[in-house]
């Protein structure tokens, strides 16, 4: 190519070649043995030229790359980078990818409970420990030059998305910020808030998956692609179709199956569709791993949302004799958990179920989920990568970015429980779980296999699988701990700026803009709306006006008088008794009707489970010779005894003769009474003398003899439909800006109320709740403040910070509050009663759980456990009362610890808090709890 060059021409190339290996880019990509995305280039030419960037990228496309080359760029230019993550788990696995390319003198981690190198200057953290290090003032942000927010989109999360955008206003505007997502359908919209607040950023969007994705369903013994391609168009695989519509397809009756016998070729297609729903079955667990592992398919995760049936999966597999690995493979499995392991005494791994474990392990099978100890946790993702694990049953969690790519992913369910009930998952959730398909550098393609379920729609599962983003919202709402940290630092007047600047603020307002325009458009036709009625006789305006007043009265009195007949329809059925013989007046069964049963509530009769605010409902026998309970809505009028007849004892209702004898005798008795007919009332409008008031003014009014009076008319009422959405309309308006301004200012109301707040200045009580992070940090707060905790021992006051943190997963997963007795009963009990208060006065101050700042009731379900560990018993002993897996013992203890830790920092010096507070903690922090890496 050269040869055909001019001097000029090469020489200029080699100036360009020359400049471009003078970059950080290009020592960067001699970093690794494969070539780099456009997508990848694109984002680090861009942080290279000091723009931050949004990356938004498919899961397992490499969107890492662009934060690791920030690390590099960070180090080339002498300054610090600090590398945050979501959850520990992801912390922990950056660090250690990182140690092993730069060394571990220059690599740190912060987790909360683990601190590494903390000066290092590449420091990988979770979200929450840069937050508070922004909002402390803290030393190590000096010669910050790079931050990287590894699942950026986490901003989503309603328990903890606001840290992410906290984060993002408080940094330094010398920082470059990187920050990475999975594909969201709003990604311009994010990158403009980007820009606005954090300067120059560049939007990279990219929606190729560099390991092809192909979507199956499994339903019985046959794998079947979801989609049919051809060259020009894609769609869903008739034969699932089929089979779904068969699957729905009712039964044949006797009749039919005799009436078709005769019909060889219909009773052959029948029998033909019997047998095909007949292999349409859901696979066993088992007979999934078999089908894989036969079609070179494994290792595989599967998503199962229960940590029950997880490990419910691996007991199946065991049992069936599943074997996944050869001897040396079960060999190697057991050398790596036998080292991992070596700390953890015996006693413990027998509690832990540590050999049922290692079983499934050494057959190259395992579960996991949050409830799982975290040693064990991280040895299954070691083995999995390792290819020593070939099938992984685990729970959703596993998909929040830790690096366990697979050859297939398999969904048994389309359906979760989300915390407050079942419902179908998203097309973002279907893509987070399917997107561990496919290995970079391993698999040519990658699998996602859909279980058959009775009553699936292939349809509506090809759009789950064929809709790939999902949109960004914000969940950023101002705690009471942001409250005082930012008037601390900015005063009341710019923190309420700075908040505005929030996404959801930048959210709100877009949203605003579409519905003023509307406002807008409105407004112009109400303009033309008010020229086409304008009368010369007079002003219309105030003419139609007295004729809505007029129509509005009309329509209040007559509800009012179907109030009335309703309650006193209610109150002759309530006056019924057995024998009565009535009419019916409307509905089904309309007609002459014995009362069997009056069915008033509390009166004996009636059916079971019978609720007051139904009203009477009579059980009655139709002419027709039906007995049926009747309604309230079958009784729009008053109804009276016609007259009265004795009911046999010996009446069956479910007797056909019985039910026979007495119509008979009911018409017999009642054939010569005419139904009285409801006396029809005087209209309440004659006697209203606000009604005669405003005809009498309509019939004087100068518009009352135009010509054209009713074409005006017309007109008027389409300006008052126009006006009535055009002020519905200005209140979302109204309700969307400064939403967060104002959740502020009730915010920081309550805190001067408090005494935690006095203008721009933040009392010494203000200061200490600065230092209190968690979603009862004002109840924290309030508790150190009155000295619920003084004089408690260490074991006693790790129950009560327990109460601060843990939240049981559902209602029914709560035990019974089983608490210490003694002082930790009485301080517990303090601390209910100060929340009681605290509730009250959020209320007075509109602020609640809507709002996603109220305090919830502190749970009191760990506090027992939390104290029997603290005091020394054995891990048996305490699993055993606490009812609860190891991984959620562990987690929650590790997170009493951190606030142990936050009370120990924020109490008053002079009392007994801040000593105990370290003691509780050296007393929590052994055995199963201290040797578990991650929290």
């Amino acid at each position: 190519m050269t040869d055909h060059m001019s001097p000029a021409e090469r020489y200029s190339a080699a100036r360009r070649r020359a400049a471009e290996q003078a970059t950080a880019l290009a020592s960067f990509r001699e970093l690794y043995d494969f070539g780099l995305d456009a997508f990848q280039i694109e984002a680090c030419q861009a942080l290279e030229a000091g723009k931050g960037v949004l990356v938004a990228a498919p899961t397992g496309s490499g969107k890492t790359i662009v934060g690791e080359f920030a690390v590099h760029l960070a180090l080339a230019q002498g300054r610090k980078c600090f590398y945050t993550t979501p959850i520990k788990a992801l912390s922990n696995q950056k660090y250690t990818d990182l140690v092993k390319r730069y060394g571990a003198d220059r690599v740190g981690l912060l987790t909360g409970d683990n601190s590494v190198n903390s000066d290092a200057p590449v420091v990988v953290m979770t979200t929450e420990v840069l937050r508070n290090m922004l909002y402390a003032g803290s030393q190590a942000l000096r010669g910050l030059g790079h931050v990287v927010m590894d699942e950026v989109h986490y901003l989503s999360d309603r328990f903890r998305g606001a840290v992410w955008e906290e984060v993002i206003i408080h940094l330094p505007e010398s920082v470059t910020l990187v920050s990475l997502s999975a594909t969201v359908s709003n990604a311009e919209e994010f990158g403009d808030w980007l820009d606005t607040v954090r300067g120059d950023t560049e939007v990279i969007v990219s929606e190729h998956r560099p390991v092809p994705l192909w979507q199956h369903v499994l339903a019985g013994r046959r794998m079947y692609d979801l989609f049919e391609e051809s060259e020009d168009k894609r769609e869903v695989n008739p034969d699932l179709v089929r089979m779904a519509r068969m699957e729905n397809s009712r039964p044949w009756t006797a009749r039919e199956r005799y009436r078709n016998g005769r019909d060889r070729k219909r009773a052959a297609e029948r029998e033909r569709e019997r047998r095909q729903r007949a292999r349409t079955y859901t696979p066993s667990r088992v007979e999934v791993i078999d089908r894989l592992d036969a079609e070179g398919l494994l290792p595989a995760i599967t998503f199962i949302f229960s940590r029950a049936g997880c490990e419910a999966a691996v007991q199946q597999c065991l049992h069936a004799g599943l074997r996944l690995n050869d001897a040396a493979a079960r060999g190697r499995v057991r050398e790596i958990v036998e080292r991992r392991t070596a700390a953890i005494p015996d006693e413990d791994l027998h509690v832990l179920g540590y050999f049922e474990w290692l079983e499934g392990l050494e057959r190259g099978i395992a579960a996991h989920h949050a409830g799982m100890l975290p040693t064990f946790k991280e040895i299954v993702e070691e083995l999995f990568v390792q290819g020593l694990v070939k099938a992984v049953f685990a729970t959703e969690t596993l998909a929040l970015g830790i690096n366990m790519p697979a050859r297939s992913v398999v969904l048994e369910k389309l359906v979760k429980w989300n915390g407050e009930q079942h419902a179908d998952i998203t097309p973002g959730e279907y893509t987070q779980l399917t997107g561990r398909a496919g290995r970079r550098g391993i698999d040519i393609e990658g699998h996602a296999v859909v279980l058959w379920q009775r009553g699936m729609d292939p349809a509506a599962l090809a759009g789950l699988a064929g809709t790939r983003t999902y949109p960004l919202r914000s969940s950023f709402r101002p705690s009471y701990n942001m409250a005082v940290n930012l008037v601390a630092q900015f005063g009341r007047q710019r923190s309420r700026e700075l908040l505005e600047t929030s996404f959801a603020q930048f959210q709100a307002d877009r949203s605003v803009v579409g519905i003023s325009r509307q406002v807008q458009r409105n407004e112009n036709g109400l303009r033309g709306y008010r020229e086409a009625m304008t009368c010369h006789l007079g002003d219309f305006t105030e003419y139609a006006r007295l004729r809505r007043r007029l129509k509005d009265r009309e329509t209040e009195l007559a509800k009012q008088g179907v109030a009335q007949r309703r309650a006193a329809a209610h109150t002759s059925l309530e006056q019924l008794r057995p024998g009565d013989i009535i009419h019916v007046p409307t509905g089904k069964f309309a007609g002459l009707a014995l009362v069997l049963d009056p069915g008033v509530p509390g009166g004996g009769g009636g059916r079971r489970g019978f609720e007051h605010h139904e009203g009477p409902r009579p059980l009655v026998l139709t002419e027709q010779r039906q007995v049926k309970r009747l309604a309230s809505i079958d009784f729009p009028v008053p109804v009276e005894p016609l007259e009265r007849m004795r009911i046999p004892r010996s009446f069956n209702p479910r007797s056909p003769q019985s039910r026979r004898d007495l119509a008979s005798a009911l018409r017999t008795k009642a054939g010569h009474v005419v139904p009285r007919r409801h006396r029809k009332e005087r209209s309440a409008a004659a006697d209203d003398h606000e009604i005669a008031r405003l005809r009498a003014e309509i019939r004087a009014h100068p518009c009352h003899g135009c010509d054209e009076r009713e074409d005006h008319a017309r007109w008027a009422e389409r300006y008052e439909r126009l006006r009535r959405d055009t002020r519905q309309l200005e209140r979302r308006i109204e309700g969307r800006t400064n939403t967060i301004a104002r959740t502020f200012d009730d915010v920081a109301a309550l805190l001067t109320e408090l005494d935690y707040l006095r203008g721009d200045e933040v009392t010494p009580d203000g200061r200490r709740l600065a230092r209190l992070y968690g979603e009862l940090d004002l109840l924290a707060g309030e508790c150190l403040r009155d000295g619920v905790w003084e004089g408690l021992g260490p074991a006693e006051l790790a129950a009560c910070a327990s109460a601060l943190v843990y939240e049981a997963r559902s209602a029914d997963d709560a035990p019974a509050p089983e608490v210490p007795g003694g002082r930790t009963r009485q301080a517990l009990s303090e601390m209910i009663g100060i929340w009681g208060r605290l509730d009250a006065l959020e209320e007075r101050h509109h602020i609640g759980q809507a709002t996603g700042v109220g305090q919830r009731e502190p749970d009191l379900g760990f506090a027992w456990p939390a104290y029997r560990w603290a005091q020394g018993s054995g891990l048996d002993e305490v699993l055993r009362d606490a009812d609860m897996p190891a991984g959620d013992f562990v987690r929650w203890c590790k997170q009493v610890i951190d606030v142990l830790g936050q009370l120990a920092a924020a109490a008053p010096e002079g009392g007994t808090v801040p000593r105990t507070a370290r003691k509780a903690v050296d007393k929590m922090l052994r055995g199963v709890v201290a040797y578990s890496s991650v929290g």
